[in-house]
Parts: structure tokens; sequence; C-alpha cells
């Protein structure tokens, strides 16, 4: 049986204020519950470690991609007290988020309860991230940001390019596009955005057009249907 699971990390975490660095893990452990709550049914269970490190993991391996992108996009919409960014690496913090490794494979064990997520799923999300933090380096080189792993190849390889292109879109993304596209993972309509964030209905789907979310809707509808 597969399961999917999630490993992130916080790209330039150490540029950030211990404020801001509060504030984030305080926010994301929100998020965190908050989906606890939306895929209870599928057995998502997601945690911070050491502050930028988070690791899901979820029954359903067919939401991972979604999930995972609630994530990017939740935290490259966090807003800083400061609006100039004078520190080369928050600007990296700023168009990436964080780096993400999707994985969709078996688990040994899943309990919430105990904290414990163990087997090749989480391995392989792991061990994808974990050679590539950036949040104690002075220099960052970021190629890509976002990766799938299987222990099946030949899925692998069909999911490689889409991670690749999502990356791309993502990355492009304004912290106002990513709110947005984040509402719309969590399939909020536009009329509802627009309420919650006090804009125009036509804002919305302007930064909605803008930030390419015909693309990822598709992206993560097509995972979706075939991830199994």
């Amino acid at each position: 049986m597969n399961f999917g699971t999630i490993s992130a990390d916080v790209i330039s975490y150490t540029a950030l204020s211990q404020d801001e660095k509060r504030k984030l893990e305080s926010d994301i452990q929100g998020l965190l519950k908050e989906l606890s709550g939306k895929y209870k049914g599928d057995g998502f269970y997601g945690r911070i470690v050491q502050g930028d490190y988070i690791e899901c993991a979820l029954r359903s391996p067919q939401y991972a991609l979604r999930i995972a992108l609630i994530l990017k996009t939740f935290v490259k919409s966090f807003s800083f007290k400061s609006k100039i960014l004078t520190d080369n690496r928050l600007k990296y913090f700023s168009e990436y988020g964080i780096r993400l490794s999707v994985a969709v494979a078996p688990l040994d064990k899943l309990d919430a309860g105990k904290g414990i997520i163990d087997g090749e799923a989480i391995y392989l999300s792991g061990r994808a991230i974990k050679n590539l933090s950036t949040s104690d380096k002075q220099k960052i080189i970021i190629k890509n940001s976002m990766f799938f792993c299987s222990n099946d190849k030949y899925l692998e390889e069909q999911f490689d390019t889409v991670f690749s292109l999502l990356d791309t879109i993502i990355s492009n993304c304004s912290a106002k596009q990513s709110q947005i596209i984040y509402y719309k993972l969590f399939d909020l309509s536009e009329k509802d955005i627009s309420k919650k964030l006090k804009k125009n209905q036509s804002t919305i789907s302007q930064h909605s057009t803008a930030a390419g979310w015909l693309s990822i809707d598709k992206s993560v509808r097509y995972f979706e249907k075939y991830i199994k």
C-alpha cells in the first residue's frame, strides 16, 4: 500500500528575525492543524521538526501534491514587517518559500498519536531534502525547489516534468498571487476569496490568471487522477 509523504525545509530560515521565526512556525502549526481536520479521513499527519523542517504523511497519496502546494503558497504568502528585503537570502525566501519533496511509496508505520512516521516513503522524501538544506548557508544556489520521489521509477519519471513546471510557475508568483492560489487549492471560489480578502472579485480573477492557476489546477487534478 502506498502512502504520500512530504518533506520540506524553509529556505533562508536563519535570515528571518526571531519574531518572524516564531510567527512563521506558529502559522505553519496552525495550517497543519487545519489540514489535519480537512484530511482527517485520509489519515493526514503533519509536524514541524526543529523550527524550519516539516514532515507530513497521509494514507491517500493522491492528495500529496495539493497539500505540498498549499504549504508552499502559504509560506510564500508570509509577510515581513519590513517591506524592503535587504538580505539576499530573504529574496530567496520570498521567491521559493520552502523546498519540498513529495514521495509516493509504502510506509511501515504512521501513528499520529505517537508522532511516528517510518518507512520508505518518508525516507525517500527526506533524503531528497536534507542534503539540500539552505537554512544555515550564507551563499545559496537554488536550481529546483520541488521534487517527486517514488519506488516506481516509471511513476517518478512521469511526474518529474510536472513538478519542474509547477516549480517554475509557483516561484514566479508574488505573495498576493500565492495567497490566492493557496485559497484556490482549498477549493474556495473566487467569490469566497474576494470576501475573505476584502478585494474585488475581478482583482482575484486577474491575480489568479496571472499566477497560472489553470495550469496549476490541471496538474494537481492529473496527479490526483493517476496516483493511487
